[in-house]
């Protein structure tokens, strides 16, 4: 029988998907979906739990992080060097870059230029510029890639699973019908069929032509 659940939500700086260690596939640990077992909604667990897996974003978590990670998004937000950054589009006080650790192929956020911590923190007009250019990220998405849906939202603060705790930003992630299959936890294979770069040339040209 699998061990008890382990949340990801702070490590993953995303959503709680509840993962299952087990031994098993030639003595290898991995983690397994609770989706992997038949359970039944008298166990705790509701039938239609969908669980998006991202093994891949362990390089992240692992990864030394530098001192100043915190500043992150405000030395991209003053950099002039979009492309290496995957900036796709800029506004007067934010800015929209793709995720360099994705969930899903087209995975971006919005950040505005002013490192607030959470939203009471930003002006009327910030809010409103943020969540415009939010929209039009969605709406870009929509056109270049043709996800059957979205999720659209924030983690504010350590506890809701924030990476960058002292930047606030919303995550755009484009959904398929099938994205949450097995192939990642089970293979260790990440389907992302389009590099980063040329996935943020063709949201940042559609972007540009409104």
């Amino acid at each position: 029988m699998p061990g008890r659940p382990v949340s990801t939500s702070s490590e993953f700086g995303g959503p709680f998907f509840p993962l299952f260690p087990l031994k098993c596939f030639f003595g290898r640990r991995v983690l397994v979906s609770a989706t992997a077992f038949d359970f039944r909604s008298g166990h705790g667990y509701s039938e239609p739990m969908e669980l998006l897996h991202a093994p891949w974003r362990i390089s992240y978590i692992l990864a030394p992080k530098p001192a100043n990670e915190e500043g992150l998004f405000t030395r991209i937000g003053q950099s002039s060097d979009d492309e290496a950054n995957y900036v796709i589009a800029r506004e007067r006080s934010c800015y929209a870059l793709l995720n360099a650790y994705p969930y899903t192929g087209g995975h971006l956020m919005v950040v505005p230029y002013k490192a607030a911590k959470d939203l009471t923190e930003l002006t009327d007009e910030e809010l409103t510029d943020l969540m415009r250019l939010t929209r039009r990220c969605q709406q870009a998405l929509t056109r270049v890639m043709r996800p059957d849906g979205f999720n659209i939202g924030m983690n504010l603060g350590k506890v809701a699973g924030a990476g960058i705790l002292g930047h606030l930003h919303i995550h755009v992630v484009p959904r398929w019908e099938g994205d949450t299959n097995f192939m990642p936890v089970l293979a260790d294979t990440r389907v992302l069929p389009e590099a980063l770069r040329d996935v943020a040339a063709r949201l940042r040209a559609a972007l540009a032509a409104g």
